[in-house]
């Protein structure tokens, strides 16, 4: 009889799938929240300031795209070393997992200097090309250029974390995501209306929360509880290693970059077609996805190192049981959620800003933008399959199709369709997920399970 998966262990390949999968889904779904509150609570605190609200959370809104190319480096590296020390570990190959992961600590470090530098350098053109216009530039400024200076932070805190969780100690990861988030909840009021720092505040207090989360994942992959330990002795460069990290970690990292074009095009496009107040509704859609997203997320970044160990032990029957297990799930959750967002509209936009002007615009866009939200979920288990089990080309393919081969052009070309306007950008998004989702997990069933011949 199988038996469940000890903390002592933690071995995936024993025990029942969906188990193991929730084992490591609960934590990384708080996670996940605490991470979402982490990068949102800036836009509830902002969107509440006296007189220049709209104009505000529009100049936060103008440094996502900047913020996501951060995420995308952190998971270039992160979610592209983490499955293949899963996959080592797997293989009872410690020496492998070691320095895949001293490998991916060194390029998060040595690429986050170089972004930081870049980025100083370069503000002022690289706002105006994301939409700024010269009302929102100020508060752009204001916010990016004390918040780059804590990229190095970022890449350690979210990269780093991915390999915390593969080992499986993922309420370790939860509590390093936690640990910034009180941190930054904390600190945002302080520093946004007692010492009267508008959005300079948020930046400082997001730069110190970011600081303490590094620290947390230094320590502890360094310390004693850790299977696989960071040490320099395996920081060292290895091309070879590099390309696999990087070709794994492609799909993460273009997807975070297709969404930093997606949101400058939309800006660019709501710009055009409707000005700042636009931009501002926009900026709350995204933060309202980032937090309804958050439940299916963890639960597929939950199933990828356990997928994946069993990918690594040839134990495909269970591999197969866990991707049913998880893309049942995400189905069943995003469609719920779908239902809840456009029944109660103003419910979820009341949570970042309760000017009229917005709500009124905001309430037939939200209804627009999240029509398709159920068939995110086939995106989401599709390429979580693809990344966990080490098909590179394809997650990276399905990344790639769903913002710049469907969203992007359609972004550009339907607001000028029949007199769209805004509309077109807000539809822009559905018809992707349609599209893109299905593509995406009927090519996964379609080519995966041909691998998965029974053991």
């Amino acid at each position: 009889m199988s038996q469940p998966m000890t903390a002592q262990s933690n071995d995936f390949g024993i025990g029942s799938m969906s188990r193991n999968i929730v084992h490591m889904a609960v934590p990384m779904t708080v996670a996940q929240l605490v991470n979402v509150l982490y990068n949102v609570v800036d836009r509830m605190y902002i969107g509440r300031l006296p007189d220049a609200s709209t104009l505000a959370l529009t100049g936060m809104g103008l440094c996502f795209p900047i913020v996501s190319v951060i995420t995308a480096f952190a998971n270039l590296f992160g979610t592209g070393g983490a499955p293949l020390c899963s996959i080592a570990r797997g293989m009872k190959n410690e020496e492998r997992a070691q320095k895949i992961m001293g490998l991916s600590f060194t390029m998060l470090v040595i690429t986050g200097v170089l972004l930081t530098l870049f980025v100083r350098i370069f503000s002022r053109p690289i706002l105006y090309l994301f939409g700024a216009s010269d009302d929102t530039y100020l508060y752009a400024a204001d916010y990016l250029n004390i918040y780059i200076l804590g990229t190095v932070f970022v890449m350690i805190s979210l990269g780093m974390n991915q390999f915390i969780n593969s080992q499986g100690f993922a309420k370790t990861g939860m509590l390093t995501v936690m640990l910034g988030t009180v941190a930054n909840i904390i600190l945002d009021p302080i520093f946004i209306f007692v010492f009267d720092m508008g959005v300079k505040g948020a930046a400082y207090a997001t730069v110190i929360s970011q600081f303490l989360s590094a620290v947390w994942v230094l320590l502890f992959l360094t310390g004693k509880r850790a299977i696989l330990k960071l040490k320099f002795s395996y920081m060292h460069f290895h091309l070879k290693t590099a390309g696999e990290i990087c070709g794994l970690g492609l799909s993460g990292f273009i997807m975070s970059v297709t969404n930093a074009s997606v949101q400058m095009v939309c800006n660019k496009m709501l710009g055009i077609y409707g000005g700042d107040l636009y931009v501002a509704v926009m900026t709350v859609l995204n933060s309202i996805r980032d937090i309804i997203s958050m439940p299916v997320l963890g639960l597929t970044n939950g199933a990828q190192p356990v997928l994946g160990f069993n990918y690594g032990a040839k134990k495909y029957d269970r591999v197969k049981a866990g991707i049913r297990f998880m893309s049942i799930s995400c189905i069943i959750y995003t469609f719920a959620i779908w239902a809840l967002v456009v029944i109660f509209p103003a419910l979820f936009i009341r949570l970042f800003n309760s000017e009229p002007d917005l709500i009124t615009s905001g309430v037939p866009a939200l209804r627009l933008y999240f029509f398709g939200f159920f068939m995110m979920a086939l995106q989401f288990a599709g390429q979580s399959a693809f990344v966990a089990l080490g098909f590179s080309r394809h997650a990276v393919f399905f990344s790639l199709l769903r913002k710049v081969i469907i969203v992007i052009p359609l972004t550009i070309w339907l607001p000028s369709v029949a007199g769209l306007g805004v509309n077109g950008v807000f539809l822009a998004e559905p018809i992707s997920n349609f599209l893109g989702g299905c593509a995406c997990f009927f090519t996964m069933l379609t080519v995966v399970w041909k691998r998965l011949k029974t053991s």
